[in-house]
């Protein structure tokens, strides 16, 4: 009795398993989009239509919490944005008695307040000095456009778009081997409709080395509508070449606001220590 008893359980136990296995199966299957109907397959398009819907605004102002992951440790604070196309930021890290530290770039100066090190450096515009502060190594334009829902594109001499797991997925590869995947996800009630008719939500952008090396990877999600367009407002962007991992949740968006003329450009306080940011 006893062997047929722990058969008996054995034989539960298994059919248990198999229930469970089945199950997440089944949770798995539900949960994976379908590809649409009528797929779209030129990537030329896909990617003017994006771009188009880009140019719906001038300038924005934005609060956002930053998380930054560094060979430093885990950075967190708040920190006010003012972005004007093409190239003019500001990035105002935000204590609870005022501003910590204010980067500014009008597309060409760059200036940085530090109001800890009470120190003050100015120079050229370039990824390294915009990675002083918010620890993404890419250049004014770019910060930009990754931080409003876009992405910097290589020159690409090859490109191709298929669906994969219910999203599109654009591949570009350049003549030196470099290669980058930018992946939309369409949205639901669109699935049906002919190609020219589905709406793309940009979800990731990433490039990898001519040997297959992931060099940067940006994220976009929990999309949000702002005066009839569209921005993400969870962003995490991945450099693994400078070991940098960068998060922003903007907390709160208005478009096209007064820009004040000096708001891209910065002077020293008196008594601040100036110095001059090089670019390699």
């Amino acid at each position: 009795m006893d062997r047929l008893g722990s058969a008996k359980r054995l034989v539960t136990r298994r059919g248990l398993i198999a229930v469970v296995v089945l199950a997440s199966l089944v949770v798995g299957c539900r949960s994976s989009p379908e590809c649409p109907v009528q797929t779209r397959v030129d990537p030329a398009r896909a990617l003017a239509e994006h771009a188009a819907r880009q140019q719906g605004w001038k300038s924005l102002k934005a609060e956002a919490r930053v998380t930054q992951w560094a060979d430093r440790g885990r950075i967190r604070g708040t920190v006010l944005m003012f972005l004007e196309r093409p190239s003019h930021v500001r990035f105002d890290v935000m204590t609870q008695l005022g501003p910590a530290a204010v980067l500014t770039s009008d597309g060409e100066n760059f200036q940085l307040s530090d109001f800890r090190e009470n120190v003050f450096l100015q120079g050229p515009t370039c990824p390294e000095n915009i990675a002083r502060l918010l620890g993404i190594e890419v250049d004014a334009e770019n910060v930009l456009r990754l931080l409003t829902g876009d992405t910097s594109m290589i020159d690409a001499s090859e490109q191709r778009m298929e669906c994969q797991g219910g999203n599109y997925v654009v591949s570009l590869l350049a003549q030196d081997g470099l290669t980058q995947e930018i992946e939309f996800s369409v949205d639901d009630a669109d699935r049906n409709k002919p190609p020219a008719e589905q709406r793309l939500t940009l979800r990731k952008s990433s490039v990898r080395a001519a040997d297959g090396e992931l060099q940067w990877e940006a994220t976009y999600g929990d999309y949000t509508s702002v005066d009839g367009q569209s921005f993400p407002t969870n962003i995490r962007f991945v450099d693994r070449v400078h070991g940098a991992d960068t998060q922003v949740r903007v907390k709160s968006i208005s478009l096209n606001p007064d820009v004040p003329p000096d708001a891209f450009r910065q002077a020293p306080r008196p008594g601040t220590a100036v110095e001059i940011a090089t670019c390699p």
